[in-house]
């Protein structure tokens, strides 16, 4: 069993320093619904290591199942959401974290979930993305309008 405090434990040696903004490249939404196909997949399957988080874990049982892999320059690593939101909701084993770099660019997160209405729902979305999801799945983007005060 493997017992971690924090993100830098998962990953010994690579650098874990993030930078907010949207000047920096991020992975297509193709690639990222393929991280978390694979990693759904394999956590159904019980193929992942699990780790024991602290969070919510009182009994600190190693139920927490992560994935590392890479896509081409892309480092990822994927896990369920372990949130107060996420275990209210009973979203955990839905809500997956997918935290991705490059050896030239600092770490980024995506949320991928089940969406739940409208023109997506039933299939997995990345949060923040949904027009991409939208277009990747052939659909148009709803128009944007804009109200004058």
């Amino acid at each position: 069993m493997v017992v971690l405090s924090g993100w830098q434990a998962s990953a010994p040696g690579r650098p874990r320093a993030r930078i907010l903004g949207t000047g920096r490249s991020r992975p297509d939404i193709a690639t990222l619904l393929d991280v978390d196909a694979e990693y759904r997949r394999r956590a159904e399957a019980g193929t992942l290591p699990t780790i024991a988080r602290k969070r919510f874990n009182p009994q600190g049982a190693a139920w927490l199942p992560i994935l590392h892999t890479d896509r081409g320059p892309w480092q990822f690593m994927a896990l369920y959401s372990n949130t107060r939101q996420a275990h209210e909701l009973g979203r955990v084993h839905d809500w997956v974290l997918v935290y991705y770099q490059t050896d030239e660019q600092p770490e980024g997160q995506s949320t991928l979930v089940t969406e739940r209405r409208g023109e997506l729902a039933g299939q997995r979305v990345v949060r923040g993305r949904e027009a991409e999801c939208l277009a990747q799945n052939g659909k148009a983007a709803p128009a944007v309008v804009t109200v004058a005060a």
